[in-house]
């Protein structure tokens, strides 16, 4: 089976070389349009017939994301392509059919359209697949629309990745190079990257970093006092200080997320 698609990417080299990775490995995709902008790619999108789009995600004045309605109204699918890690964490839970990290690896290019080919088949075949597709990409575009925020996040590990719902994270600490994530049901995950790259993901959906080796889940904020330096209890019993320059903004943080 063959199906149609365009590669959306504002750098050349990137451009031409997923070109040639699908040319040479994946011959049952045609590639009918290459674009280097959102707005180039709707025009794309537009003449018709388009059943995937290899999309970048950061992009000058619009990165990836702002293209996703059009992909919906003409029925594609959509497989992330960036040089940015943190965004996978995104794609994944968003529900793209896949995400590929740059400079792209073979196997990974050729599984990823192996699973647009079995969507593309389902939509012939039924109206499942249709469905199925445009679900991901309603559900992709509501939980993008403050693109910080989160709702579950891929953990990897040597053997893969484990996906969370940030629910179920309690609190997340620094060990040298190191975050160890704490859940709710008392196991304990430990992920080989630093802390503030999880601050950064997680500060959107309700996580406070209270000190410098520690983010908490408000969430799971069951307590705090200031009797003997600011100290806060969570769900799972477990007491941390809040850093002192830090407690001004806690604080703060602590009364907006409340008043929701």
């Amino acid at each position: 089976m063959t199906i149609n698609a365009i590669i959306v990417d504002d750098e050349e080299y990137s451009r031409k070389s997923l070109y040639f990775l699908l040319e040479v490995h994946c011959p049952n995709v045609k590639v009918k349009g290459i674009a280097k902008s959102v707005s180039e790619a709707k025009g794309m999108l537009l003449a018709g017939n388009i059943d995937l789009v290899f999309l970048d995600i950061a992009m000058p004045i619009e990165d990836g994301f702002y293209l996703l309605p059009d992909i919906q109204k003409v029925n594609s699918s959509v497989i992330f392509t960036t040089a940015y890690d943190q965004y996978g964490l995104k794609a994944l839970k968003a529900n793209a059919i896949d995400y590929i990290l740059k400079p792209i690896d073979i196997e990974e290019l050729k599984q990823a359209v192996e699973k647009a080919i079995y969507l593309r088949k389902l939509t012939l075949n039924n109206l499942r697949g249709s469905e199925s597709r445009n679900t991901r990409l309603q559900n992709l575009e509501e939980n993008l629309n403050d693109l910080k925020k989160i709702n579950k996040i891929n953990l990897p590990n040597s053997n893969g990745f484990q996906i969370l719902n940030v629910n179920q994270i309690v609190y997340v600490s620094a060990d040298s190079n190191y975050s160890i994530f704490y859940l709710d049901n008392k196991e304990s995950i430990i992920v080989s990257r630093h802390l503030k790259e999880y601050q950064e993901l997680l500060e959107k959906s309700g996580f406070s970093r209270i000190h410098k080796s520690t983010i908490i889940n408000l969430k799971h904020l069951s307590d705090y006092t200031n009797k003997n330096g600011l100290i806060v209890k969570l769900s799972d019993n477990s007491e941390h200080v809040v850093s002192r320059r830090r407690s001004s903004e806690f604080l703060d943080t602590v009364r907006h997320y409340f008043k929701r």
